[in-house]
């Protein structure tokens, strides 16, 4: 098991090594295996970056951002700039049918509501706005309709887990209420527990995924 001190060490070689983050303004604590990030970042997708590349490092319980977004002078833009630049950005995707997502800003901040069939037309959306220039932040408020029938839902997670998370696939339970799925168990890292929820969100007719599976290292 690390201590905190080889997490923190782990977390800043992480940050150094991934190129779209300048590790130099970031500052990294760790204590009882929760890591907290603080300083200044240029956009908002060097900060998602941030918490993604913490969140590889083995041994990261949990994570706490303190970090802010300062935007330029040439990378401000006011928010009827962003919503425009958002919805274009949508509209050229082919991933859902035009007007199903819809777009609000303020103060930078863009927040996305509406229905896809699919998790991973929800993740294209969010992830189509998140990289625009002058952003301060993304609140992922779209929905999943859900479209075929749900018997079958838990039966076909299990089995994509059986398929893809090997062992730690039996550790893992999974509870279907409608189409909400609530997974619990443990794995040993943050990619299992990732591949988890991608596959109860691959799922179809699943429409929420609540992930109580805890790391244990």
């Amino acid at each position: 098991m690390k201590t905190d001190a080889q997490v923190q060490q782990d977390v800043i070689a992480e940050l150094k090594w991934e190129p779209s983050i300048n590790a130099a303004q970031i500052g990294v604590e760790v204590k009882d295996g929760i890591v907290t990030l603080a300083g200044h970042v240029s956009s908002y997708a060097e900060k998602w970056n941030a918490e993604r590349a913490t969140q590889r490092v083995s041994g990261v319980k949990a994570l706490a951002i303190e970090m802010d977004v300062q935007l330029a002078g040439s990378s401000r833009r006011n928010d009827t700039d962003i919503a425009r630049s958002a919805e274009n950005a949508l509209q050229w995707m082919t991933f859902f049918p035009k007007d199903r997502v819809k777009v609000m800003v303020e103060k930078g901040w863009i927040t996305l509501s509406g229905d896809v069939d699919w998790e991973y037309q929800r993740r294209a959306a969010v992830d189509g706005v998140r990289h625009l220039m002058g952003v301060m932040g993304v609140s992922d408020n779209i929905a999943i309709k859900p479209t075929v029938s749900l018997s079958a839902v838990k039966s076909d997670i299990e089995a994509a887990l059986k398929r893809r998370a090997k062992a730690d696939a039996q550790k893992i339970s999974v509870h279907v209420q409608g189409a909400d799925v609530t997974l619990t168990g443990t794995v040993h890292s943050w990619s299992e527990r990732d591949l988890a929820r991608d596959s109860a969100w691959g799922t179809p007719g699943v429409r929420n995924v609540v992930d109580n599976i805890t790391i244990a290292y």
